[in-house]
């Protein structure tokens, strides 16, 4: 085992240390090929780290504190929403009752756990202003790919086949157009405008009986709502296609307006963003997707309804666009959810979109003087900086990010969006406070400063982490992921 804390690696396995002790097998001296074909069998055995339990239990433990997480530090990364997880959330995901039934359990002995699913869809129908949600996909992603499933399935019952493009605005996230390639649908780009928002005169021409649908993020990735969706929406329409709303910024707008008044049919939500659950490194997450009224039928398989009777069981015997689970989601994801909005109740959740705003819209402001704001106005729950105002000694975007670190701050998301050559994108999220904030723009004046007045401590940043600047092209394609690779 390899400890990379400092600045040398060294060798933490000492030979002939062990780190348990079993009882003697009942199978010593027998050939385990009796057990297992010999093809199966090791001819020697593995080489591993020879090592005690506490080495272990102090090198792991040493490692979780130098990691970073939203309950150690600010997280501005933009278009994550990255806010706290209430801590009642985890009681209540991890209560007995829930976390030990099984998936396969029947109905009859599931009624709470098929009552928490139904009543938070209906709480996201109220939410959204869409008729009717489908809990099941796995992630924000997977219920992209899920609602344009139901796009897809849409026009083929209605025989409309030559529909199979998909209108994607310029700043979209990168997996809108990755969702639409998965499901067979080809990709139309759409500009924006100076101001950052879907040129509705590019769309125009663009718009016939191939079309699909449209993919849109309200606010959009940078942060600006998109105020031509009325007529967006009426053009769609008219062409045959529909709108798709990625769930992506619903944190923005939650409480002051619903995608379903704003004409959209289809939607995912991120329930791990906008609702809460810690997330990143590729998960837990959760993506619902709901539905305007009259697709209902066409969400995927099985739905959970509920009988006259009071009862709750699973539907399958819809048109449906298939299955895309093996079970009803991430049940842990949705508890955490279900808790948040009963916690928050009507009347808070309402708070939590202007709340975003107010702090995003704060930060914006402090710091304009600073780094270049390529569209000013009033932005919503995040904004996109092009690098520092002052370029000319050549500090970069990645450079900033990496000097963040040395202050105990994470970075923000940066060369995204694609629009801007030196994207800095910030999302505070509703739950930081004014104090957390100052800090934070004080350090990033301050990056600003070191970058005119001593650029070099910038562009050789970080400098105080456990691992100083990575080749991070390499490092995700050729990761050294075993103790013997680090050694070599």
């Amino acid at each position: 085992m390899i400890r990379n804390y400092d600045k040398l690696i060294f060798e933490l396995s000492k030979e002939g240390r062990v780190g348990y002790s079993l009882p003697k097998s009942e199978f010593d001296g027998c050939c385990m090929c009796s057990e297992l074909p010999a093809n199966l069998c090791r001819e020697s055995l593995p080489i591993l780290p020879e090592v005690t339990e506490f080495d272990v239990v102090r090198h792991y433990t040493n490692l979780s504190n130098k990691n970073f997480g939203v309950d150690t530090g600010f997280y501005p990364l933009g278009s994550c929403t990255m806010k706290y997880n209430p801590r009642i959330n985890e009681e209540m995901a991890a209560h007995p009752a829930f976390a030990g039934l099984h998936p396969d359990a029947p109905t009859c002995s599931a009624q709470g756990a098929l009552e928490i699913y139904y009543n938070l869809a209906q709480a996201l129908s109220e939410i959204s202003g869409l008729a009717s949600f489908t809990l099941n996909p796995y992630a924000g992603a997977h219920g992209e790919l899920t609602g344009l499933m139901i796009m897809r399935k849409y026009h083929i019952l209605r025989g409309d086949l030559k529909r199979t493009k998909v209108i994607v605005p310029d700043s979209a996230h990168g997996t809108n157009p990755a969702s639409a390639a998965v499901c067979g649908l080809q990709i139309v780009e759409v500009k924006s405008t100076p101001k950052g928002t879907v040129d509705v005169e590019d769309l125009k021409p663009l718009l016939d009986d191939t079309v699909a649908g449209i993919m849109m993020t309200n606010p959009n990735t940078l942060g600006i709502f998109e105020t031509e969706i009325p007529e967006i929406s009426r053009l769609v329409h008219e062409c045959g296609g529909l709108l798709y709303y990625d769930g992506a910024n619903l944190n923005a707008v939650l409480g002051k307006c619903r995608p379903g008044d704003m004409g959209f049919d289809i939607m995912h939500i991120n329930l791990h963003k906008t609702f809460s659950t810690p997330h990143g490194g590729g998960g837990p997450g959760d993506g619902p997707v709901g539905v305007r009224a009259g697709l209902e039928h066409l969400l995927p398989n099985p739905q959970v309804k509920k009988g006259a009777d009071g009862i709750f069981y699973l539907d399958a015997d819809n048109a449906s666009a298939g299955y895309v689970s093996n079970f009803l989601g991430n049940f842990a994801v949705i508890m955490r959810a279900y808790t948040y909005i009963l916690t928050l109740g009507r009347e808070n959740v309402k708070m939590v979109g202007p709340l975003a705003v107010l702090n995003a819209n704060y930060v914006k402001e402090s710091l304009k003087e600073e780094y270049y704001l390529p569209i000013e106005g009033v932005c919503k729950h995040e904004f996109v900086f092009d690098g520092l105002v002052d370029k000319s000694t050549g500090v970069t975007t990645l450079d900033i990010a990496k000097r963040l670190l040395d202050y105990g701050y994470h970075a923000p998301t940066i060369y995204f969006p694609l629009l801007f050559h030196q994207s800095i994108m910030i999302e505070p999220t509703e739950t930081e406070s004014k104090e957390t904030l100052d800090e934070f723009i004080g350090v990033m004046k301050k990056v600003a400063c070191e970058a005119i007045e001593n650029p070099d401590v910038v562009k050789s940043a970080p400098h105080s982490t456990p691992v100083r600047r990575l080749d991070e092209t390499t490092a995700a394609r050729f990761p050294k992921t075993t103790y013997r690779q680090m050694k070599g």
